[in-house]
């Protein structure tokens, strides 16, 4: 890489070094030599080439490009070459070079500017990345573009109401509707509120997020969290049961807290009632092995081991095999028992390898649902892994 770089910066340097040469040569001298000679810089680079220091021989080229009209895209050029190769220092000291200087005209200022504050974002220098993309908001310049880098910057520092707001500007400007990120937004702020006992907040800030997005998952689950953690159990059932109307793929959600409050409130013939219609209309294992919990604590675990057998035969499910080597162990002994403990520890390999929750957009698999992928940023895009090893 560096001696392809070194192939379109040396005629470049050799250029600026025969002008540099060429105005620092007196007349006299001119006409004694018989013409112009090479800057010391150049033979200096030319040296440092040739003993093999190609780094060094690239920051002493850069240093000889002179900045004038013909040379600002090199400049621009070879600094988004630079930041592309992870070498922000660099990239950032040829962007200032550039800005400093008072002959760039206004459209090429703006550019460099913008330019800089990537270099800055791109090395974790956020608070002087976002007081440029500011600037150039103030300029009228890359105003779309600004934003949107601006909101990165927002989202990587946690600064929520700041990321709502770009969110908005962004929208308007660009015509993208952002209404799925902002209403994580408000959801991460419910997440901190509820976190720190402040429910109400908590709740207000759930609410905000279903005004903006109505199917968003993320802010109903919020409320029933906090309904349930202020008794109100009825009010969470009633939130956990509108997930199917908004995306049945994350019922797999509710099963463990739906169970939880039907039980507090000593309705489990309900919650069978509800579990059976979500197995049955979506197939998925996760309320199945719910339904089958209830049936067992009522002491019928034939009845629970039966529905998962026409279950299996029908989806193969590792989980739902695990479930129910589980209710056979406490009926058997002897050599049986001794082979259900092998097959019980197959089956717990099997799931403990294995990672139940998937990016839809890059791939990304993770242990735990997160709400915003780690690899490719996208919101909601993480969820239940289907098949024989998930759902």
């Amino acid at each position: 890489m560096e001696l392809a770089l070194l192939f379109i910066l040396l005629p470049i340097a050799a250029a600026s070094g025969w002008w540099l040469a060429k105005r620092n040569t007196v007349s006299s001298d001119a006409s004694t030599h018989g013409g112009c000679e090479f800057s010391a810089d150049y033979f200096k680079g030319l040296n440092l080439l040739l003993n093999e220091q190609p780094d060094k021989a690239i920051d002493v080229f850069v240093k000889m490009l002179q900045v004038d009209n013909d040379t600002v895209e090199t400049h621009l050029a070879l600094g988004n070459l630079f930041r592309s190769r992870g070498e922000g220092d660099r990239a950032i000291r040829i962007h200032q070079n550039l800005i400093a200087r008072p002959t760039l005209s206004k459209e090429q200022r703006a550019l460099a500017l913008f330019e800089l504050s990537q270099d800055y974002l791109r090395a974790g220098l956020l608070g002087r990345a976002e007081a440029l993309f500011l600037e150039l908001l103030k300029q009228g310049a890359y105003r779309a573009e600004s934003l949107e880098k601006l909101l990165d910057i927002y989202q990587q520092e946690k600064a929520w109401e700041k990321a709502i707001d770009t969110a908005r500007r962004y929208e308007l400007l660009a015509g993208k509707r952002m209404n799925l990120e902002i209403a994580h937004f408000y959801c991460e702020l419910g997440d901190g509120f509820f976190a720190s006992g402040e429910h109400k907040s908590a709740v207000k800030m759930a609410r905000r997020a279903l005004n903006v997005d109505r199917r968003c998952v993320r802010a109903t689950l919020l409320q029933a969290s906090v309904e349930k953690a202020n008794g109100d159990c009825k009010a969470a059932i009633k939130s956990l049961r509108q997930v199917e109307k908004q995306a049945p793929r994350f019922l797999p959600e509710i099963v463990a807290p739906l169970l939880s409050c039907y039980q507090s409130l000593g309705k489990t013939t309900e919650a069978e009632h509800y579990l059976e219609y979500l197995s049955a209309k979506y197939g998925g294992i996760t309320p199945l092995l719910g339904l089958a919990d209830l049936l067992r604590q009522r002491g019928n675990e034939q009845e629970a081991s039966e529905r998962i057998v026409k279950s299996l035969s029908k989806r193969p499910s590792v989980r739902g095999l695990d479930h129910l080597i589980e209710l056979h162990l406490a009926n058997s002994e002897g050599t049986a028992r001794e082979n259900l403990l092998i097959l019980k520890g197959l089956t717990r390999r099997l799931l403990e390898e294995k990672l139940p929750y998937r990016c839809g957009h890059c791939g990304f698999k993770v242990k735990a649902l997160q709400w915003r992928c780690p690899t490719c940023k996208d919101w909601a895009s993480i969820q239940p892994v289907q098949g024989v090893v998930g759902e």
